[in-house]
């Protein structure tokens, strides 16, 4: 009799057998229900239902993954109540399965949906269970008494205490410095100052790995080998398998790509010099023949790669052969790179145009008190007409500075055989709002601490004039290619973010609504991260190789972390900071902002972009926080924002710029901000590096020579070659070749990369609310697709494309992207910094 009032409980869950490296099937599972109305006294948890093995199911193919669906089922007391939680038990003995999704179906008939998306290893490895929540979202004090424990318990499990070297399953977050960058067991030259914990390198927190200690030095980090690719990234946050196999595929094209340089100057007994500008037109315009020689290194993967991801690889190589097209920048016109009104635009437009502002006061002055050299008569007669004084309250004077960052790290760059200077880049701007350049300043350190050796050139166009002008326009596309990857790239987005992800997974449980928000915008970040620290920014890594800082650059990467600002990343404020827009009081404008270029792509499509993600963020946060005491007494959303201020960013803990966290608009900005670094941001200066950096003359990344001085030896090589001065001075062919290798790689979009205005799955959260605002989100992105696509087709204006006819394009959407279209599209917007 009793048996019969019980009441039936059947489920399903469903796992994907080709995700990640390896995904095994979960016949030998169990599941059991914990109820999140009924409180089980001796516990202190929700009720706890008996145990169900899992039934196979029905098997489905989607997306090239195969799909099961098991089922399981069994009875539970009527005052069981409501679901609220399942827990997983993987009992096979080695076996792993990555859990899709899971769900029940009460006996009133109502389906509850489980988040999972999460590898479950076997209890006899990992020592524990998996439990999965159901997707109703709760702020901490308005969670079901019977969950509030094991709310608790979720996050206790996933801090960690900086122990033990991290298992393959193991799921734990937690801080460290950036100690692993060095090698001192290599030698004395491989020795990289640790960043982080110090005034003098101040740097954002990195995700522990916990590995052991060098030998050499007991306070450095013994990194991983460079084939461990899961780099003890807790499973979670790994690339997909399809994922992994695409950027090993196009890693293998791009060794091969240096490999075919390497190998053809070997055998012609090349030196390491182009030898003329057909030579690099001809290398790198994507029109030369397919040469194969990575046979050797296919054999080196065969031997350290899993046997199903080689064959992953390979065959993805076979039917998919990535290959490197003509950059844009040469597309349409091969000589665009010399054009000084392009020169111009791409601070605007390009890869990096965050860094331009207007100029307040002439001359420029240093932090240090030193003036420019510059004068009013190199540019006044350039001013159509305007005085400087004129042209400056009109705010149509701008300046490109390179210079007060670099100038204490020029006499150890210049040891090395490269020739760095500092430099300052004034710019005019005309009528149409395009940009011409005045006057560049190139300085170096003087003999004496306040002195200057400076040079200013003028633009010219023709004879020994307009060559050495070519110079001194390199040597400001180097400073600035320095900038972009250290700072604008690496620091001010991967950096910066990855203690806020650290944060999120400690302190907000996935029942938070805030987890839900901001968990789409870390997809692939820690991982992507690893690999670059133990591949690009690392003693001996690419950067070190291919800029002109080499062993420098991450010096000089916290060097700059100490004007980092969060408040400052909100795109309105940045604008504002560099003067590139004004307040404006129109009730009608959101951003609060008047861009003083309209034509200002970034700026333009950057405050469209921003404005909807805030916007979704309003929307979503007025659903769960009804005033501002409502987030003063969320305990997880002000443990987290205390941990980002105080260990993720430990090293700025005691800045005032901080925001409080007292009221809900504080929450908000602070969750734009994010969103719009990890997405829109990253986007900007990432996905267009191979249309302009691909093509070495429009970015150089180093100069190999001064520009040349009158009565002096190299002047009179320049003398007798002028274009082959130029080249002799620019990176080598290897360097060329491995930094056009590096940005093909990082310019590739995967092609199971979600976008802005998606998720990777249907909406998993029990809100219908939710929906209609993230359905909205999605049509306003939309809408800006179509207002770009217009503004590009508007031949008035003329920073969209500019001289080498490019589109600007690195801030759009796109948000109909779907399965397969990865690779270099120079456009589009992930959720989160993937690559």
């Amino acid at each position: 009799m009793l048996q019969s009032k019980r009441s039936v409980i059947k489920g399903e869950i469903v796992v994907v057998r080709s995700h990640g490296q390896t995904s095994g099937s979960a016949r030998s599972s169990s599941v059991q229900i914990f109820s999140a109305s009924t409180l089980d006294p001796k516990t202190g948890n929700g009720k706890l239902s008996e145990q169900a093995y899992l039934r196979c199911g029905k098997t489905s193919t989607r997306n090239g993954e195969k799909i099961i669906a098991y089922t399981f089922e069994f009875r539970v007391e009527p005052d069981f109540g409501f679901p609220g939680a399942v827990l997983i038990k993987n009992q096979h003995k080695k076996q792993r399965f990555f859990l899709q999704s899971a769900s029940v179906k009460t006996p009133n008939n109502e389906i509850i949906q489980f988040d999972c998306n999460s590898w479950v290893y076997p209890v006899k490895v990992t020592k524990t269970s998996r439990i999965f929540f159901s997707n109703n979202k709760y702020l901490p004090n308005q969670t079901p008494e019977a969950l509030l424990e094991l709310r608790k318990k979720e996050l206790i499990g996933l801090k960690g205490n900086g122990g033990r070297e991290r298992k393959e399953w193991d799921r734990i977050y937690d801080y460290d410095f950036y100690n692993d960058l060095g090698n001192p067991d290599k030698g004395p030259e491989y020795i990289r100052p640790v960043l982080g914990g110090s005034d003098s390198n101040p740097y954002p927190r990195r995700f522990r790995t916990s590995r052991p200690p060098r030998i050499a030095d007991p306070s450095t980090e013994r990194p991983p080998d460079m084939i461990d690719l899961d780099m003890n990234v807790p499973p979670d946050e790994r690339f997909s398998s399809k994922k992994l196999a695409e950027f090993i595929s196009s890693s293998i094209q791009a060794v091969n790509y240096c490999v075919i340089q390497k190998a053809e100057s070997l055998s012609q007994q090349e030196p390491n010099t182009f030898k003329s500008f057909d030579e690099v037109h001809y290398k790198y315009s994507g029109n030369r023949r397919e040469v194969h020689v990575e046979g050797w290194f296919q054999k080196k993967l065969k031997n350290v790669l899993p046997a199903k991801l080689f064959k992953e690889v390979a065959n993805m190589r076979k039917k998919n052969p990535l290959r490197f097209s003509s950059p844009q920048i040469i597309a349409e016109n091969e000589w665009a790179w010399k054009n000084d009104e392009e020169f111009a635009r791409q601070m605007l437009a390009g890869t990096n145009p965050a860094r331009i502002r207007s100029l307040e006061i002439f001359p420029p002055e240093s932090q240090n008190g030193v003036m420019s050299s510059i004068r009013q008569s190199d540019i006044e007669h350039n001013l159509d007409g305007l005085t400087l004084a004129q042209a400056i309250n009109q705010w149509r004077i701008f300046i490109l500075d390179h210079h007060d960052y670099l100038m204490p790290f020029l006499n150890r760059i210049n040891r090395n055989g490269v020739c760095g200077f500092a430099s300052r880049t004034l710019l005019f701007q005309k009528s149409d709002e395009t940009l011409k350049p005045l006057v560049i300043e190139l300085s170096l350190p003087g003999f004496y601490e306040g002195h200057e050796l400076s040079r200013v050139f003028v633009p010219a166009t023709g004879g020994e004039e307009g060559a050495i002008w070519q110079c001194a326009k390199a040597h400001v596309t180097a400073n600035d290619s320095v900038y972009h990857q250290l700072i604008s790239h690496w620091l001010q987005t991967h950096a910066v973010v990855e203690p806020f992800i650290i944060a999120t997974r400690r302190q907000l449980s996935v029942m938070h609504p805030v987890h839900w928000l901001l968990h789409p915008h870390f997809k692939d970040t820690l991982h992507v991260n690893a690999l670059a620290r133990t591949i690009l920014i690392k003693s001996g890594g690419i950067l070190e190789k291919t800029l002109f800082s080499a062993e420098l650059s991450m010096e000089l990467s916290a060097e700059l972390y100490k004007e980092w600002r969060f408040d400052e990343q909100a795109l309105p404020v940045d604008l504002l900071k560099r003067g590139m827009a004004i307040e404006d009081e129109d009730p009608d404008n959101p951003t609060g902002v008047k861009l003083l270029i309209k034509d200002y792509p970034y700026g333009a499509d950057g405050l469209e972009i921003w404005t909807v993600i805030k916007t979704w963020v309003s929307d979503f946060c007025t659903l769960f926080y009804a005033d501002d005491d409502s987030v003063v007494s969320d305990v997880e959303v002000q443990a987290w924002w205390s941990e980002i201020r105080n260990v993720g960013h430990g090293d700025k803990r005691d800045k005032t710029w901080w925001y409080e966290m007292t009221t809900l608009s504080d929450l908000i900005e602070a969750l734009t901000t994010l969103i719009w670094i990890a997405s829109a941001l990253h986007a900007s200066v990432n996905f267009g590096q191979y249309d302009y950096a691909g093509y070495p003359l429009n970015r150089p990344t180093l100069c190999r020579r001064f520009t040349p001085t009158e009565g002096t030896f190299a002047y009179a090589l320049f003398l007798k070659d002028p274009d082959q001065y130029y080249l002799n001075m620019l990176p080598g062919r290897l360097e060329t070749s491995l930094s056009v290798a590096l940005v093909a790689v990082l310019s590739c979009h995967a092609s199971d990369e979600v976008y802005l205005g998606q998720r990777s799955l249907p909406v998993s959260i029990n809100n219908e609310e939710v929906h209609q605002k993230f359905e909205k989100f999605n049509k306003e992105l939309k809408e800006i697709e179509k207002r770009i696509t217009q503004r590009n087709a508007n031949l008035n204006l003329k920073n969209r494309r500019g001289p080498a006819g490019i589109p600007y394009q690195l801030l759009y959407p796109d948000t109909s992207k779907v399965e397969s279209r990865g690779g270099i599209t120079g456009k589009g917007i992930p959720n989160s910094i993937s690559i």
